[in-house]
């Protein structure tokens, strides 16, 4: 039962930072928890540990836990982690021409919102890559994979409202790599991908106070010539 309380404060906790209630560094304190949700204060303790082994707070020195705030080089290194996973597991699915209903589904659900003029397409398009990943039927990959996702999710929450997020060329890119997969072409799919990422990293990393590479600027190929939109962070 105490895990039960532990986890619904986690998830909690992690919704209002994702939905900007919780801004970074904003402090939580255990008082203030067992205060908020009525609970014991070792409780309390116990959620607020777990987010900081989540890398969701943070915490220096016995000093009060903080929502983290994530720098541009936070950013790459995010991005660069999901693509090293993303690309093997594109690679395996293209090899069995697999793509899961879930991963189209998605991205419907993006294309709908974006044809609305809706922009914040966070969590649609975290369930079309995790969609991917968890296709691949491996737990551990999953498992690894979750708890880097909501690291993706923190840094594109940041930027919500920013209209930095281009659902255009994410649809039109998630499309292609689906195309790319289900003609078993693992070089193409992993290629796109990495041009997915890298766009979304550069774009994010500038945003968030750094100087954007060059990736920030390619045109999609995944768009016909004339048509590539503003940049897409994804």
């Amino acid at each position: 039962m105490v895990t039960s309380v532990i986890d619904a404060v986690v998830d909690d906790l992690k919704t209002q930072i994702l939905s900007a209630e919780l801004h970074p560094g904003d402090a939580l304190t255990e008082a203030e928890v067992a205060s908020r949700y009525d609970i014991a204060r070792a409780t309390a303790k116990a959620a607020i540990e777990r987010l900081v082994a989540e890398k969701v707070l943070v915490r220096k020195s016995h000093k009060t836990a903080r929502v983290v705030k994530l720098g541009p080089e936070d950013v790459r290194d995010i991005y660069r982690t999901r693509a090293y996973l993303e690309s093997e597991v594109l690679r395996r699915l293209a090899e069995r021409a697999l793509v899961p209903v879930e991963a189209r589904v998605a991205n419907a659900e993006i294309d709908a919102l974006w044809q609305q003029g809706e922009w914040d397409i966070v969590d649609p398009d975290m369930r079309f890559h995790t969609a991917l990943i968890d296709a691949l039927g491996s737990a551990r990959t999953s498992s690894v994979y979750g708890s880097l996702a909501f690291e993706v999710k923190l840094c594109m929450a940041q930027l919500q409202g920013s209209q930095r997020l281009s659902p255009e060329i994410i649809v039109a890119e998630h499309a292609r790599l689906m195309e790319f997969i289900e003609a078993g072409q693992a070089a193409s799919a992993a290629a796109l991908l990495e041009e997915h990422l890298s766009r979304a990293r550069e774009l994010l990393a500038g945003a968030l106070g750094g100087k954007p590479g060059p990736e920030a600027f390619l045109p999609s190929s995944a768009l016909a010539p004339g048509e590539s939109a503003a940049g897409a962070a994804e």
